[in-house]
């Protein structure tokens, strides 16, 4: 779950539709500057599914320490450190099922998902908030991960439907560098976040260079981007969220409750050159 305060209580955001908002930043992405992703399909495909084992556990939202629905929050954009909040084991069978789910009918897509599931759980994870038990579990499931990449490249490598340069290290390693963007750009939405911000990784250009896409909050989930990496001049992209009133909740009960009652509203997001 993601999570973006309001004035009277909070806005729920699934990880799956979180995912999709990625997914539909990643669609638009390419111009006569940046590079358009191929194999299009499979990219997208994998962009836009990366949450996709998030699904089961969204649907009941819990409730942290404080009483605050557990969920990616402003305070966390840039970092993995509360750990301490969730069971590691629970966490991680989410994160491996999300690989899966798309890896069984896309290696492509999923040696993308499992690649962004590693550099989070080692660039950004905060291992000083994890109990040594839980950094044995971390440690094989990262194993697990890259043991498993090596299987999914050497799928990779014998598909007669991949062109050489679609199967080339570099060329996966920019659209793992894709993922991460599309993905950071859409915590920024779903939270609001009010401060500048960059998309983590240089981003490959049409001349074969790269650039750094910085992202600047010039009104409420409205973003000034800069350079443009989209193909149309303005974007306005919609995504699902349900309101739930009050700050603090008594039990995960009562949030789970609050949070199914809740229509399904659209939000907005919208990017500016």
């Amino acid at each position: 779950m993601l999570r973006m305060e309001s004035e009277t209580g909070w806005w729920l955001i699934t990880h799956p539709d979180h995912a999709r908002l990625a997914g539909a930043f990643a669609a638009a992405w390419g111009n006569a500057q940046f590079r358009r992703p191929e194999p299009r399909v499979r990219v997208l495909h994998g962009i836009a599914s990366h949450d996709d084992g998030w699904a089961t556990r969204d649907a009941h939202p819990s409730i942290t320490r404080q009483g605050k629905p557990s969920a990616f929050s402003n305070e966390l954009v840039g970092k993995y450190s509360a750990f301490e909040e969730i069971d590691i084991q629970d966490y991680l069978s989410v994160r491996d099922r999300a690989v899966q789910i798309v890896a069984g009918n896309d290696p492509y897509a999923g040696l993308l998902i499992s690649m962004h599931t590693c550099n989070l759980l080692t660039a950004h994870a905060d291992r000083s908030t994890i109990a040594p038990e839980g950094l044995t579990l971390l440690d094989a499931f990262l194993n697990r991960q890259r043991d498993f990449q090596s299987q999914l490249l050497a799928t990779i490598a014998a598909d007669t439907t991949l062109t050489p340069a679609e199967k080339a290290e570099q060329t996966i390693l920019e659209h793992f560098r894709l993922l991460q963007a599309c993905d950071n750009l859409s915590l920024l939405t779903c939270v609001a976040f009010a401060s500048p911000a960059h998309l983590l990784h240089p981003l490959p250009l049409n001349n074969g260079k790269t650039a750094e896409v910085k992202v600047l909050p010039i009104a409420p989930r409205h973003f000034r981007v800069a350079p443009w990496p989209f193909a149309e001049p303005e974007l306005t992209l919609t995504f699902p969220a349900r309101h739930v009133a009050g700050t603090l909740f008594t039990s995960s009960q009562s949030l789970d409750a609050a949070f199914n009652a809740a229509p399904v509203e659209q939000l907005t997001v919208t990017l500016s050159a």
